[in-house]
């Protein structure tokens, strides 16, 4: 009788001990938030990721007291189709106007720091929030899509192609203005490492030299030109670090630094030939750390699980006591991520986070009538599957209006001049000409995406398998493209003010392109 009073009493103890463990998570305050974004930075060039040549102790330090993901991905590899994904929850084909680069934002769709703000939270932004293009106006007044913007401060750069906008002074003026007792949400939109730099800045600011740099993707000639534009772009991604870097000690400084769920990210990838606005490997796949001390089991854990930008929204809105449809938004399509917060598991959290969906349709003008170069694609395990569907078309844009959708660069121009100057065709044809409809790589072996196994037969039966997940899985979001209305997004009105760029130039209208060089327009390609 003693022993089954023993058993008893331990079986309660250990019931009452778990329901105590599991009741933990929902004791917490509310926690705030500080989403730093840098605006085009590939995965591969932070110091936590294994990178040499890029200094970065601030999301090294997210890292290690949190979560590092390695595979995290943009659904669209462009800053306002990406950053659209981010502040709704949702695939951009599933956003309208808004799966489009500078649109004009649906009314229709709220973003989480439009909900937050109505629900308790002091939300505030500092520099590049959701951009470019028009956020629209509700009762009058424009949307401040990712916060009220805290931008007075300024600071002198240690370059010419740095902002001089103080983004940890702002983030602390911020701070000071919360109302007591009220979590805050902050964004924080560093401008760099986006073009344009002042060219040799990384190695005579930075005090780096091109040796330093342990591979250059192969889809680029290796040599001082193209390595001296890949310090400058790390010079500007430290600088962003460096930011963190304050604005983490204020946090600490406050007592604030606990209950802060801080992410660190980017927007797409590096803006370089061949990946930013394009939907390879290096595209999509960006850096992401996360840390919360209150929130997350076992920190300092390395993540395996696919996760997607669409996944912070219903993040932050589980974590407010809230779901999309009582915040007034648009049903969201990711997953929130506390599943893998509050796990203490390394490697595979969740097995059934195994692929991810990417695509894009317009990002800068640049073809006739404002078209644009419709992609979709699927990552899972080691594969990355792409249906271009439009191959007739330019994938960077047409070559006699200066390949508009990759930004002028001394690359851009030394791999341009790889063809006009010495009648080199590989490179250029590797990041500026047509493509295939489908393309397969294994990204584990074949990161660079060099090697399209789509036409191999030892690989018909996975593209197949991937060409129809990715099908049916689109056609379940509503995506216009699959169900064949996907010219709607061409006839979308494009926001700036090169709108209609190719048939205007065309007929002799001088009309400025700024992010590219004068010596990108290849006249002699046109057909």
């Amino acid at each position: 009788m003693k022993h089954i009073f023993l058993l008893l009493t331990i079986s309660f103890l250990t019931i009452l001990s778990g329901c105590q463990d599991k009741s933990k998570k929902t004791d917490k305050r509310v926690p705030n938030i500080l989403f730093a974004i840098a605006d085009d930075a590939s995965w591969k060039h932070f110091g936590a990721y294994g990178c040499d040549w890029v200094k970065t102790p601030a999301f090294d330090r997210v890292a290690k007291n949190g979560i590092l993901f390695t595979r995290a991905y943009t659904p669209n590899a462009k800053c306002a189709p990406s950053r659209a994904c981010i502040l709704t929850g949702r695939n951009s084909w599933q956003l309208e106007e808004a799966c489009n680069h500078s649109p004009n934002f649906p009314t229709k769709f709220k973003t989480y720091a439009e909900a937050l703000s109505e629900n308790g939270y002091f939300v505030g932004s500092v520099a590049k929030g959701w951009a470019p293009g028009n956020p629209g106006e509700i009762h009058g007044k424009k949307r401040a899509l990712t916060g009220t913007k805290f931008d007075a401060c300024k600071t002198t750069p240690p370059s010419t192609g740095i902002s001089t906008n103080d983004y940890a002074a702002n983030f602390a003026a911020f701070l000071d203005s919360r109302p007591a007792n009220k979590p805050f949400c902050f964004w924080y939109g560093s401008i760099e490492p986006h073009r344009k730099y002042e060219f040799q800045s990384g190695i005579k600011k930075g005090n780096k030299n091109v040796g330093e740099i342990d591979e250059v993707p192969s889809f680029w000639p290796d040599v001082d030109t193209v390595r001296a534009d890949l310090l400058d772009y790390a010079f500007e991604i430290e600088y962003f670090d460096k930011h963190l870097q304050r604005m983490l000690q204020k946090l600490e400084d406050i007592g604030e630094l606990d209950n802060t769920i801080v992410i660190v990210t980017a927007d797409n990838g590096m803006p370089f030939p061949r990946i930013k606005g394009q939907e390879y490997e290096y595209s999509n796949h960006l850096p992401l750390a996360i840390s919360w001390p209150d929130g997350i089991e076992n920190p300092g854990r390395v993540v395996d699980d696919f996760v997607n930008f669409i996944d912070f929204t219903p993040t932050y809105l589980e974590l407010a006591g809230l779901t999309a449809e009582k915040a007034g938004m648009q049903p969201t399509t990711g997953k929130s991520l506390t599943d893998i917060f509050y796990a203490d598991k390394e490697g595979i959290v969740n097995p059934e986070r195994d692929f991810v969906l990417i695509g894009k349709e317009r990002h800068d003008v640049g073809r006739p009538n404002d078209e644009g170069y419709p992609i979709r694609g699927i990552v899972k395990g080691d594969f990355l599957y792409l249906n271009n569907f439009k191959i007739n078309r330019w994938p960077a844009g047409n070559p006699e209006t200066g390949y508009l959708n990759c930004d002028g660069s001394p690359s851009k121009t030394y791999i341009l001049d790889t063809r006009r100057k010495k009648g080199q065709m590989e490179y250029w044809q590797l990041n500026f000409g047509k493509r295939v409809s489908e393309e397969l790589y294994n990204i584990k072996e074949d990161p660079f995406c060099m090697k399209n196994l789509a036409s191999d037969e030892a690989f018909l039966e996975l593209k197949d398998e991937m060409k129809k997940e990715m099908h049916e899985k689109l056609k379940e979001q509503g995506d216009p493209r699959i169900l064949g209305n996907g010219d709607v997004f061409d006839n979308y009105e494009y926001s700036g003010k090169v709108r209609n760029y190719y048939n205007r130039y065309m007929a002799g209208d001088d009309i400025p392109a700024n992010w590219v060089n004068e010596s990108d327009y290849d006249a002699d390609l046109m057909k």
